[in-house]
């Protein structure tokens, strides 16, 4: 089980008092997968943030794996955001433990702690900016070089 000082690990809580994490904590949903198992199934619905607490996944596309997460990761924030359907499969390489947020918890703590709640979005933004960086350079091959302004545009 998770607590609210193993949960203050997560990006998504950074700059978070533990009293807001305490608030937080028992809103959270707990489930377990066993290896094998379908964590989020790419194409089918998902509106919960997943923090690995223990075990590890993989995150796989067309068949193509493009990640492996464990303990300290999360999954499904994309989708949280946007609404659309899972744009991966995420399944359990070992038995893993996770910890979710749903839209609906997310609306609560709104209502509850507005502060509390900008801070996880502007820390969601944070890391799906650092995905897409990583993304970005995957693509282009560059890991971080700054691209000339004549490369990003087309004259």
């Amino acid at each position: 089980m998770v607590d609210s000082f193993h949960l203050s690990k997560y990006s998504l809580f950074g700059g978070l008092l533990m009293e807001q994490i305490d608030e937080i904590l028992p809103l959270m949903k707990h489930e377990t997968y066993a290896a094998g198992q379908n964590i989020i199934t790419e194409g089918e619905p998902n509106d919960q943030i997943r923090f690995i607490i223990s075990g590890r996944a993989e995150v796989f596309k067309n068949g193509l794996v493009l990640a492996e997460c464990q303990m300290g990761d999360t999954v499904g924030e994309m989708e949280v955001l946007d609404m659309l359907p899972s744009a991966a499969t995420v399944r359990a390489i070992s038995t893993v433990e996770i910890a979710s947020l749903s839209n609906t918890t997310l609306h609560g703590i709104y209502k509850r702690d507005i502060k509390a709640f900008a801070l996880i979005m502007m820390n969601l933004a944070r890391d799906l900016a650092r995905r897409l960086h990583r993304a970005d350079e995957l693509a282009t091959g560059s890991k971080g070089e700054t691209l000339q302004r004549s490369e990003y545009f087309i004259s």
